[in-house]
């Protein structure tokens, strides 16, 4: 569904109980470099997790904004098959994050398939006690074979093309008929209402929307008595910082973060940075080439060198360090990673519920000191 911007926002749907669901729309989000450690006003509850015979430790259940979902503070990236999901589910992670236009990079050939990957594995598991978070894409030329271009869209195609232009910019001129008149947040909230009344969505929620679009939907609901949106998925990692901290704290607007790419796309492992790593050689950032390609730019690498060098000097390892830091952040409800094999996921698992909780005061320190020296590396 998309947004009251130019941006395209995606909606999001959790499932749970006999499938009935909860709807979101997400977007990302900058922040603020000194945050409290305060988390007294998040509902936290506790399952035993098993990381090996002997050690035991817990992941936590917070409160999903104002909604009565309790979520584990790890949420698991769909690009997985059925051994690496139920051991996820065993290690008490209860939510699941996907989309219509899954697995990423997206294609036309494989659009929809982790959905069947996560239809198949359903059937053999208590299907109350786990959550899916889906995405609903907006419009875009890119993905056009998961949604056609909307009516008025086409209608504004037909404006006659600008070739005054073309004589003094040349053929790349810009093309204003490629932008679509945003729907007005009322107008989607309302669409969001009837699938609630339906039974079939239980909250909603904001991806890749600005600041301004995330008050204008609170606004929205708040004047038409409205649902209101209770989740943001949004970018978050050591590499990339967003500015919704003020609307999604509790005392305000209490919409819960659910921080994506915590790893940069695997990039704060620090695997890319050595060329002949075999592991990198099969990384996403490889195989895909100009699959978030804004994470092994020059400087994005001189940066995360720099943290891999701060993880080694605490005797952290890199992902220790960054699951940790977005873990650390007060506002964020729970942190969406992705594996591709169950030694992958039990690594990620393992750094996030042993290093420190929280980080110590002096690895913080060093984080926010290269932070300010190196803000936006990826832009």
């Amino acid at each position: 569904m998309a947004s009251g911007t130019l941006t395209t926002t995606t909606t999001t749907t959790f499932f749970r109980n006999n499938g009935n669901s909860t709807r979101f729309n997400f977007t990302r989000r900058p922040f603020s470099p000194h945050f409290s450690r305060n988390r007294n006003y998040a509902a936290n509850f506790a399952i035993e997790a098993k990381l090996g015979e002997t050690q035991k430790t817990s992941l936590q259940f917070n409160q999903l904004g104002n909604s009565d979902l309790l979520i584990s503070e790890i949420t698991l990236g769909t690009k997985e098959a059925h051994d690496i999901l139920s051991y996820a589910f065993d290690q008490g992670i209860n939510i699941l994050d996907t989309a219509e236009a899954y697995p990423i990079p997206m294609k036309k050939e494989t659009q929809g398939r982790t959905d069947l990957y996560i239809g198949s594995w359903l059937k053999s598991q208590p299907r109350d006690k786990i959550i899916i978070a889906t995405k609903v894409c907006g419009y875009s030329e890119h993905v056009s074979y998961v949604r056609d271009n909307a009516e008025k869209v086409k209608k504004r195609c037909l404006f006659v093309r600008p070739d005054r232009y073309v004589s003094l910019f040349g053929d790349f001129y810009y093309d204003y008929n490629k932008w679509r008149e945003g729907a007005p947040f009322e107008e989607q909230l309302k669409a969001l209402q009837e699938v609630i009344d339906e039974g079939k969505v239980r909250y909603i929620g904001i991806s890749n929307e600005s600041c301004y679009g995330v008050m204008e939907f609170v606004h929205a609901a708040k004047v038409g008595g409205l649902p209101k949106i209770v989740s943001i998925q949004n970018c978050y990692n050591l590499l990339t910082r967003s500015d919704l901290v003020e609307v999604c704290h509790p005392n305000n607007h209490n919409i819960s973060l659910l921080a994506y790419s915590p790893l940069a796309g695997g990039n704060l492992t620090g695997k890319y940075l050595d060329p002949d790593c075999l592991a990198a050689k099969k990384g996403r950032l490889n195989l895909f080439p100009g699959y978030m390609e804004r994470y092994i730019n020059p400087y994005a690498k001189v940066v995360t060198a720099k943290y891999v060098e701060l993880a080694k000097k605490h005797g952290l390892s890199p992902v220790q360090l960054a699951l940790g830091f977005v873990r650390d952040h007060p506002l964020v409800t729970s942190s969406i990673i992705g594996a591709t094999s169950v030694d992958q996921l039990r690594e990620d698992i393992d750094a996030f519920l042993t290093v420190e909780r929280p980080l110590p005061w002096e690895v913080m320190q060093d984080i926010e000191y290269i932070f300010k020296r190196n803000k936006d590396p990826i832009d």
